[in-house]
């Protein structure tokens, strides 16, 4: 089982990879599409503004294997912060009107709470809403808290609403995890996030060894 994390010059890979290593999971950095294509399972993370992350992993060359390993052959993805955000299909306000992935119809708009007294960036910690347990929640507590650092959010179109996994409230209701199929995104930090967010990480470590399990049964080769 390999976890492939992708970097493309702005994430926070460190941190993601002491946390990965923290459960007993090895992590190969991905800077090319090889990288992707050897990979059980592929995790975007990311800190900074989505025009600038989106233009990098254009010239970079990797948004179209990401296309074919998570959208073709349904590798598991994780996108955290930024992550999260690339799986937009409409534009995001945030350094220019670049479009995402498009794997989820959403667009990526600054957060307006409707008090001053919740300050931008949304930062600190903060409980969730679970809308949907199981999968990455499996076996968390109720009301899980998580770490938070961003000034933009996800707003899902009413037609995709189902992909809501988990919201949080800050002055406004925020998207703060969505599911569809084999794509996971979070808007928080598990890597941040003290003993859930490993917790998390291992649901999702889960995930991706289930998937290499799957393929591997259904290759006619030996490896």
């Amino acid at each position: 089982m390999r976890l492939a994390l992708v970097d493309y010059g702005m994430g926070n890979l460190r941190s993601v990879a002491n946390a990965f290593e923290a459960i007993g999971e090895k992590v190969q950095i991905a800077r090319k599409a090889a990288d992707l294509q050897n990979a059980s399972a592929i995790v975007v993370p990311g800190v900074g503004a989505f025009s600038d992350g989106i233009r990098n992993l254009s010239r970079s060359g990797l948004i179209k294997p990401l296309f074919e390993e998570v959208q073709e052959k349904k590798k598991p993805y994780l996108g955290i912060c930024l992550g999260m955000q690339f799986l937009a299909e409409g534009v995001s306000e945030e350094g220019g009107l670049d479009s995402g992935f498009g794997w989820i119809k959403s667009g990526v708009k600054r957060i307006r709470p409707a008090d001053v007294k919740f300050k931008i960036p949304h930062m600190g910690w903060n409980d969730l809403d679970i809308k949907k347990t199981g999968g990455l929640f499996e076996a968390l507590p109720e009301d899980p808290v998580f770490y938070f650092v961003h000034s933009f959010q996800m707003v899902v179109a009413p037609e995709e609403y189902s992909v809501i996994t988990s919201t949080c409230w800050h002055g406004t209701e925020i998207v703060a995890s969505v599911q569809k199929e084999n794509i996971y995104g979070l808007q928080f930090h598990p890597e941040k996030s003290q003993r859930v967010g490993l917790k998390l990480l291992e649901n999702f470590a889960s995930i991706a060894r289930n998937y290499a399990e799957k393929t591997a049964d259904s290759c006619p080769y030996p490896a």
